[in-house]
């Protein structure tokens, strides 16, 4: 049965039409990184760009050097759009995008790490063997279908974020719809609807169909009878984030995905109607079947375990935040922070106050102050500092206190802990991370 389900050959026109809307949407999302002044902002203004812990090796080009940077990637998207030497092309995007993932998280979103594992499946999948410049240039690379797997691959992948995205919602603030109304609140001034959306009936809305539409989307696309009206509430859905939340391409790649769900002659006949269709042929397993059947189940035993290592760490995840990345645990909360870092010098033990404006950008101070990976990470940064000035320091975190979804603020940082000389533990809790007084349940 397994065999039948992912080796049996079915039309290609989802997958190719999905490689157009895909380097379309990446070539819109690097030029647009670049015209928004993102880049600007998150790459180049920072004197420090807090890179993924235990990855500082990989850092922004100096000077203008990423405009160029994301203007490659930008090309590249319209080289894998057009199928021209798309190999090269997707893998190349894949290495690059993945390299500015891990470079900054100041301005951390799941849907920058959805993009990397669409990236790294594509380069995988035969996505230019129709409708490319390189079979134009090679007829002999021309193939009108492709193996199931590539469907149900992309399938197994959302469902994973859908289900999960669902699941986390399930918490306190967001079933009260406290969470909602914070999120509303800085949309207020929209023209039209800034006034409708503070209204608590559509926090009400909001909040449930956040959580069924993740969880039932899915199956609701796969299941014919109920595909077009799914597909309709889809278009609707991720319009509406696109116009409240501006979170760029995703709204429209989440869209793109839909290609999956229909019918593959379905999908030839509205974009390809010269494609020559395909006939169904002798069922034949590839002969690379059992290396695909390990790479398969390795990747998606990953994708079942990263979102949920959280509860193998100590703590409530809301609070401590460590495991909250890479976990689709998307719009949960607002997070606030407050303190003073406070360097003492080892040997005379003056003691400095640090004005972070002197150091960081201010989305970074209100990183550094909220997320305990931040405060380490910029402890760090200070010991560094003060390093090349000959100088050994302890540096502490006073008076760190946080408020997450506007509730009081509460300590958050032991103010006693030397943070400059604590490690860094990725999948165990750091004891200096205060316990929380009134817990958040999730």
């Amino acid at each position: 049965m397994l065999n039948r389900l992912l080796f049996h050959r079915i039309d290609n026109s989802p997958l190719i039409i999905f490689r157009i809307f895909f380097g379309i949407l990446i070539a819109l999302e690097c030029f647009g990184a670049i015209a928004t002044g993102w880049v600007k902002r998150n790459l180049i203004t920072p004197q420090y760009t807090f890179p993924f812990i235990d990855f500082e090796f990989i850092q922004p080009l100096p000077g203008y050097g990423m405009y160029f940077y994301f203007c490659i990637m930008g090309l590249l998207g319209l080289f894998i759009a057009i199928g021209f030497k798309y190999r090269a092309s997707i893998i190349s995007f894949t290495v690059l995008w993945t390299a500015t993932y891990l470079m900054q998280k100041t301005a951390y979103n799941n849907h920058y790490y959805l993009l990397i594992l669409i990236s790294l499946l594509m380069c995988f999948f035969p996505a230019e063997r129709s409708r490319s410049y390189d079979v134009k240039m090679n007829s002999e690379l021309e193939i009108n279908s492709m193996y199931a797997y590539v469907k149900w691959i992309i399938v197994l992948q959302l469902f994973i974020v859908y289900i999960y995205a669902s699941i986390a919602k399930m918490y306190g603030d967001w079933l009260d719809f406290s969470t909602i109304a914070t999120l509303m609140n800085s949309k207020k001034d929209y023209w039209l609807i800034g006034d409708i959306l503070q209204q608590p009936w559509v926090h009400v809305i909001i909040g449930y169909v956040g959580i069924l539409f993740d969880l039932l989307i899915v199956p609701a696309l796969l299941w014919k009878p109920t595909r077009k009206i799914a597909f309709f509430l889809s278009l609707f859905f991720h319009l509406f984030n696109s116009i409240i939340f501006q979170i760029g391409i995703f709204p429209y790649l989440s869209i793109a995905f839909s290609v999956f769900f229909f019918e593959p002659e379905t999908i030839r006949s509205i974009f390809f109607k010269s494609k020559r269709p395909y006939t169904a042929s002798k069922f034949i397993i590839p002969t690379y079947k059992n290396i695909f059947l390990l790479g398969f189940f390795v990747y998606f035993i990953i994708q079942l375990l990263l979102p949920i290592r959280h509860y193998a760490i100590d703590g409530d995840v809301l609070w401590t935040e460590e495991g909250h990345r890479m976990s689709w645990r998307m719009m949960l909360r607002s997070r606030q922070g407050k303190g003073t870092f406070k360097v003492v010098d080892k040997k005379t033990e003056e003691v400095t106050y640090i004005n972070p404006k002197d150091y960081v950008t201010a989305s970074q101070e209100r990183k550094i102050f909220a997320y305990p990976d931040f405060a380490w990470q910029f402890a760090q940064y200070l010991k560094k500092d003060f390093e090349e000035k000959n100088l050994e320091v302890e540096i502490y975190l006073e008076n760190s206190l946080i408020s997450i979804n506007r509730k009081n603020y509460t300590p958050f940082i032991d103010p006693e802990i030397d943070l400059a000389a604590e490690p860094w533990y990725q999948t165990k809790h750091h004891t200096w991370i205060l316990p929380i007084n009134n817990k958040i349940k999730n």
